[in-house]
């Protein structure tokens, strides 16, 4: 894959949420840069087990920007997994991986008319700079016998595939488009190839 950092298990814990009660499990990289990473249920060993790749999105998940829809997708994840058990990656990968600054950058191009692949394109980045190794190390670690992703996103299907992880399947999250993000949503799916 290109992008493999070996990762370290540091810490785990009970985390109560609005969701449900999940374990946290904290995961450092060569680059120290710490993933959070939520179970709800035994995972080691199981089939079929819902897994959402999550990357950081401070304007999102934190400040509910509206924007995007990532809090949105987020939300939908953690009701689905807290009712049917399973794994959620927060990947420390702000904006598409181009970092928080450079995210804000992007933003103010968007105001004068660019879109989100232009403003990054614009800005010197491809569309999208993520990459899945240290979430296929993480799931590895974990120990599920295969997984069901749920995202939007064929890139994370093809990158988990290439990493050897076994997939029975993905599923679409797709949260009702609000007036500030519907755009955005178009962009990703006509740029992008989002499902």
């Amino acid at each position: 894959m290109g992008d493999y950092l070996p990762v370290k298990h540091i810490s785990k814990a009970f985390l109560p949420t609005q969701f449900g009660e999940f374990e946290i499990h904290v995961y450092k990289d060569d680059i120290s840069k710490e993933h959070a990473v939520l179970v709800r249920g035994k995972v080691r060993g199981k089939e079929n087990v819902l897994l959402r790749l999550h990357s950081e999105c401070l304007t999102g998940d934190t400040f509910l920007s509206l924007r995007c829809d990532c809090n949105d997708q987020l939300h939908l994840a953690l009701k689905r997994i807290a009712k049917a058990g399973g794994i959620i990656i927060y990947l420390r990968q702000e904006g598409r991986g181009i970092g928080l600054g450079n995210k804000i950058k992007a933003y103010a191009l968007q105001e004068r008319g660019y879109d989100t692949v232009e403003a990054n394109l614009k800005l010197g980045f491809k569309d999208d700079e993520r990459a899945y190794g240290v979430a296929s190390e993480i799931l590895k670690h974990l120990g599920p016998q295969s997984i069901i992703l749920l995202t939007n996103n064929p890139d994370k299907i093809s990158q988990l595939k290439k990493a050897g992880i076994k997939m029975a399947g993905w599923e679409p999250l797709r949260p009702k488009p609000r007036k500030c993000n519907k755009e955005y949503i178009e962009v990703k799916k006509n740029k992008l190839g989002h499902l």
